[in-house]
């Protein structure tokens, strides 16, 4: 925890010592960090954080203690500022960040400085929490009206104009059987004005021009430099793909073609988890977040292959921004509740495999490794559309517990021994001498960066937020759910 310093009614928060320079932030006041020299600061006296919380008037808690909804919302806000934690000394850069975020997640630059200052300020994601629900704003009926005829005549693809949509409105909710006008009803200047302050960006343009315009012209340029989306571990992208071979069961009997669902760190390119499943689905991603937390020695021991600790180290955390495509599991409602963890769900557009370019890596890293050595033995060649060619489901021989066998050893290598050769260093990873692998970058972000967002998440709360869910209804005749009765002899009773 950072020094925590008083004058009067200046407190002030050392965040960074650099030899007679200190980067401290106002406590009191919504400025950003900047430098002082340490000479600017004997007369201030160190003063202890319950301080702190009394001066300001506020008393964040830990995350943990938070509920779903609070949770939730304090790691989207930390997410909107993780990208500029590390820029932190310097100014110019650090207000470029700050720019970069606010186009990224769509808010204000104010916004972004109002979220970064309280996170520096108490140093932990529990004081970005909402202190409580705002109550919904109650509409009149003149605004429901207008929000109807809004919806109805301007956010169509007729793409009537603002004047057009009022002037409908009034015919339908405000003329007499005979069509006279009523003499109550609200002003083109009332109509607009309820325009301007609900009207978002996105839904003009696709309901104006479609989404697929949206998407080629109008959709968010996310960047193109790893350190520009995702600066620090902790933003992962989720993808499946069907392997290039065929397996067998126990017996020797075909089965098909297994599915590998994998999470790739978008900063260091690690992979985070696997799944090697014959169905795909929810399922598939629930057995995927179980492989990010679960401990990656003690699984690679179960196939006999041993590993150190710092070879695939990403036990008991998740990471906090999860980057998909428009996939059917990805967007359902079940795999949607991973959020209750705080983790921030990010879809991409349809038929855009290049804004997840390391998942998409991965998997031809991987099948690029194996597939030399297991010609012959139902890997599939890129001639097997072809007429007339070979039939390779007949050369099928492995089990899929043989082929995760070797799939470990490929996403091992992967991960220690791949050369990243495009990586952009900085000089402290120089000189620390950083070898160019995933899994010591990744080490390296976890142990220096600041803005890394990982979430730490047991197994059983895990399980227990991406069990599917239902709605059902109690009634003397048992519990309904789902088209089906369950009785109990005890229900009535209790």
């Amino acid at each position: 925890m950072k020094r925590l310093m008083r004058n009067g009614n200046i407190i002030l928060r050392a965040l960074e010592n650099a030899g007679e320079q200190v980067l401290v932030i106002d406590c009191l006041k919504r400025t950003m960090p900047v430098w002082l020299a340490a000479a600017e600061l004997k007369g201030y006296t160190e003063i202890s954080e319950e301080e702190l919380h009394e001066a300001t008037g506020e008393y964040p808690c830990d995350a943990e203690m938070l509920n779903p909804e609070q949770r939730k919302i304090a790691y989207q806000r930390y997410t909107m500022i993780a990208g500029v934690l590390p820029f932190l000394a310097d100014k110019d850069v650090r207000c470029q960040a700050i720019r970069n975020a606010a186009a990224i997640h769509q808010k204000s630059v104010q916004t972004i400085r109002t979220v970064l200052w309280k996170y520096l300020v108490f140093q932990i994601i529990g004081a970005l929490a909402p202190n409580q629900r705002r109550k919904e704003e109650v509409l009149t009926q003149d605004q429901k009206n207008m929000r109807w005829a809004l919806n109805k005549f301007f956010y169509s693809p007729k793409k009537h104009s603002i004047s057009t949509a009022y002037t409908l409105m009034l015919k339908e909710k405000y003329c007499d059987n005979d069509g006279h006008l009523l003499p109550e009803h609200p002003s083109i200047h009332q109509f607009r004005y309820f325009y301007r302050k609900h009207r978002k960006e996105q839904t003009y343009l696709i309901s104006r021009n479609g989404i697929k315009d949206y998407q080629r012209n109008n959709r968010p340029l996310l960047g193109d430099g790893v350190q520009e989306f995702a600066p620090a571990p902790g933003t992962a992208m989720l993808d499946s793909t069907i392997l290039d071979i065929f397996l067998v069961d126990d017996g020797g009997n075909l089965i098909g073609r297994p599915i590998l669902t994998a999470a790739v760190d978008a900063y260091s390119s690690m992979c985070l988890g696997y799944a090697l499943t014959f169905e795909g689905g929810v399922y598939c991603l629930r057995c995927l977040m179980q492989s990010i937390l679960s401990d990656k020695v003690k699984w690679c021991k179960q196939f006999g292959i041993s590993i150190q600790r710092q070879d695939w180290d990403c036990t008991g955390v998740i990471p906090g921004t999860i980057v998909t495509d428009m996939g059917g599991e990805y967007v359902s409602e079940t795999f949607s509740q991973i959020a209750e963890l705080g983790v921030t769900d990010v879809n991409l557009p349809a038929f855009r495999p290049e804004l997840k370019g390391p998942v998409e890596k991965f998997f031809d890293c991987i099948q690029s490794l194996f597939k030399p050595h297991l010609k012959s033995k139902g890997v599939i060649e890129p001639n097997f559309q072809e007429r007339g060619t070979h039939d390779y489901r007949m050369d099928a021989c492995l089990t899929i517990r043989q082929l995760e066998v070797i799939l470990l050893r490929c996403i091992i290598y992967y991960n220690t021994q791949r050369t990243l050769q495009s990586f952009p260093y900085d000089e402290k990873m120089l000189s620390e001498n950083i070898a160019p692998y995933a899994n010591t970058i990744w080490n390296y972000g976890r142990r220096e960066l600041r803005g890394t967002n990982l979430i730490p998440v047991t197994q059983n709360r895990l399980m227990l937020t991406l069990l599917p869910r239902t709605k059902a209804r109690f009634s003397r005749y048992g519990l309904l759910a789902n088209g089906m009765r369950y009785a109990n002899d005890a229900l009535k009773e209790r």
